[in-house]
């Protein structure tokens, strides 16, 4: 069963079916070079891989602004917005977030014992609900196969999965490892039910899914009808239906089907900090330490860390048939959703890595980047003698007077051409300029270069100055 992003491998043509959703919101909204974009992004990673469909949301400025299908759901039926993928281990935030808000009833404590919920689990008098949620726990995982077992032919229940996966000795000491345990969420989600008085799905129902307007349903009865279909294929294969497990198989740890569109209004309220207090969205996102003080970046149902100098909170989804992949740029009040229907080949994790560059703002990296190489071109022209001086302030432009300009270029062109030219150091504010330096290096010596510039669109340099350096 599919972890988080990077675990594990990230493989008809598509046909493309184009369904937009109506809700869709006019902050932010998309430009036509990137619906373009977007369209091309998606289409690729069907036509390559053999996937069916996808369904896709996009959220940006906080907002939802593209929902969108492609593809084929079924061999009959072309894909459509409103057709509940299943989403699999993405549910695991669901659950997690069901055992925060009984913690905030007062109904239990992410710092209580298994024991203290259920008899007879392995390690049961050590391990917290919050190494259930965290993957630290040491119970064996029931579910490591990416493609169902012979048990799975045969109905189920959570208490059998706990039975049977549960009661075996951990595998490490609790809170000292990482692994991904499905058997933990199982654990996890009869407890919550313990706790609350009522099903799990019940429970998610009247807390989350109705307050944000969403309709999830458990991925047992997404089967037939309406349904996408899931699809498998034995390495360079046909692309074949897969037949699901019997029911019972995922409960906690994966049992969800739900739009891309109403996946993006819960990671909306994650970007509001809504519907949960704000408290229990960051002990979510909050990755647990080991007991020897190492990060598992992971935190409760959710990964988290940083991808091109931007944070992001972020799960993916296995189930028979199905791959899908959800990620949040909080300082970006962005998200993209990605589910589809074939539980082979890397569509799903390439589509959302190709969105994320379409239709998010350049990341720090690149816009310092961007910087030094406008610095550079700045550089250059001085020692050319071609300086652009709308590309000063007045002020810049009074202080490079012909002597100035003159003596720039003389002393500067005389070294030749530079090996090397890089920002020094963090930017800082200053006089309400954006103050920045670099180091220019030669053979047989190093200059310095300090900077201010104009932080809005026209970003005019107001200084310009070239010292030596040691």
């Amino acid at each position: 069963m599919w972890q988080h992003a990077g675990m594990f491998l990230r493989s008809l043509a598509a046909a493309v079916a184009l369904t937009v959703a109506p809700s869709v919101a006019r902050a932010q909204a998309l430009t036509p070079a990137e619906l373009t974009a977007i369209d091309t992004v998606v289409a690729d990673g069907l036509a390559r891989t053999g996937t069916p469909s996808a369904q896709i949301a996009i959220v940006r400025g906080g907002k939802i602004v593209l929902v969108k299908a492609y593809g084929r759901q079924s061999d009959t039926a072309p894909a459509r917005t409103d057709a509940p993928y299943q989403i699999a281990s993405i549910s695991k935030q669901f659950t997690a977030a069901a055992l925060l808000l009984l913690e905030d009833d007062g109904k239990l404590s992410m710092d209580d014992t298994v024991g203290r919920w259920l008899p007879g689990i392995s390690g049961g008098d050590r391990i917290t609900i919050r190494q259930l949620l965290s993957h630290t726990a040491g119970l064996q995982d029931y579910w490591p196969q990416d493609y169902s077992f012979a048990a799975m032919e045969t109905p189920t229940t959570p208490q059998a999965i706990v039975d049977c996966w549960a009661k075996k000795p951990l595998d490490f000491a609790p809170g000292t490892q990482w692994q991904y345990s499905n058997t933990g969420y199982v654990v996890a989600g009869l407890i919550a039910e313990k706790a609350a008085g009522e099903p799990l799905m019940t429970f998610l129902d009247r807390r989350i899914f109705k307050p944000l307007g969403i309709t999830a349903i458990d991925q047992d009865k997404a089967i037939g009808g309406r349904f996408p279909v899931g699809y498998h294929r034995n390495a360079l294969g046909p692309v074949r239906a897969a037949p699901p497990p019997a029911d019972g198989w995922l409960f906690a740890a994966g049992e969800l089907s739900m739009t891309a569109g109403d996946l993006a209004k819960w990671d909306v309220a994650r970007l509001d900090r809504s519907l949960l207090p704000a408290d229990d969205w960051v002990a979510q996102e909050k990755p647990v330490l080991l007991a020897d003080g190492s990060t598992t970046n992971y935190g409760l149902g959710v990964s988290a860390g940083k991808r091109g100098g931007r944070p992001y909170v972020e799960h993916s989804g296995e189930a028979v048939g199905f791959l899908s992949e959800n990620i949040v740029f909080p300082e970006q009040k962005a998200a993209i959703v990605v589910l589809t229907n074939a539980d082979f080949g890397d569509a799903f994790m390439a589509i959302a890595d190709g969105l994320a560059k379409t239709v998010l703002p350049a990341g720090a990296d690149a816009v310092e980047a961007a910087k030094t190489r406008a610095a550079r071109a700045m550089f250059d022209a001085l020692r050319n003698g071609t300086l652009d001086r709308d590309l000063l302030t007045a002020n810049a432009a009074y202080y490079f007077t012909p002597q100035v300009l003159a003596d720039y270029k003389s002393s500067l062109s005389a070294l030749g051409e530079p090996t090397g030219f890089e920002l020094a150091g963090p930017k800082r504010l200053r006089g309400g300029f954006v103050q920045r330096r670099y180091t220019v290096t030669y053979p047989k010596r190093k200059l310095s270069i300090g900077t201010f510039a104009e932080p809005d669109g026209r970003q005019r340099y107001e200084q310009f100055l070239v010292s030596p350096a040691n």
